[in-house]
């Protein structure tokens, strides 16, 4: 099971420009964004492919004031789990070590133990 982030984003309209294709975007991903009672303050839930997915959206996207929001995102994600690793890794049976580590963002030992155990598994 994926867990799944809390992450605050404080005056999320105010610091951004064109925020409802930003909001629009984050849900097509399948995040929750939701507001806080009445307050200016909004809370996104999201996995860490949901994650990854909205900073390329933010990076890919023309918008300068979304950057905020991408470094927010990086600082406040939570460690892949095992099983995240593994999914990933059945997903794409020729994925190497490195790309397994830059994809997932573990440690190589991580990603070469799961690997293994991917290949004796078979």
């Amino acid at each position: 099971m994926t867990t799944q982030a809390k992450i605050a984003l404080s005056s999320l309209v105010r610091r951004t420009s064109n925020t409802e294709a930003l909001k629009t975007q984050i849900k097509a991903c399948g995040a929750t964004l939701s507001r806080k009672g009445r307050s200016r303050n909004w809370v996104l839930r999201a996995n860490n492919a949901q994650i990854r997915h909205i900073i390329e959206i933010i990076n890919g996207a023309d918008e300068d004031s979304w950057r905020w929001l991408a470094t927010k995102l990086v600082d406040n994600m939570p460690p892949t789990s095992r099983e995240e690793i593994l999914a990933l890794a059945q997903q794409n049976p020729a994925i190497t070590v490195m790309q397994l580590v830059i994809a997932t963002d573990c440690s190589p030992a991580e990603a070469r133990e799961v690997l293994d155990a991917l290949e004796w598994t078979v």
